[in-house]
């Protein structure tokens, strides 16, 4: 479930508690919009911390540049003595 799935059930579970008046033989419907909001959270809460872990930025490995000497006639200061 991603974060949409875990806003969802916040926004479904505010629903039923707060803005709800029907009454079900056998179901409070408080206590299961009460408990869609905690388990929401729940899922926000371990979405955030799965996420900031995939955001850790490691630096580039530094490459290290070598210069070789290629001149092969035989000068060895460019200068020709």
């Amino acid at each position: 479930m991603g974060l949409g799935g875990c806003i969802i059930l916040i926004a479904v579970g505010a629903i039923l508690t707060f803005a709800t008046d029907w009454d079900m033989q056998g179901v409070n419907l408080d206590l299961v919009g009460i408990i869609l909001m905690i388990v929401g959270l729940i899922g926000v809460t371990t979405f955030s911390s799965i996420a900031r872990r995939r955001r850790v930025m490691v630096p580039p490995a530094s490459t290290t540049v070598v210069e070789t000497d290629r001149r092969r006639d035989g000068y060895s200061d460019g200068y020709g003595v």
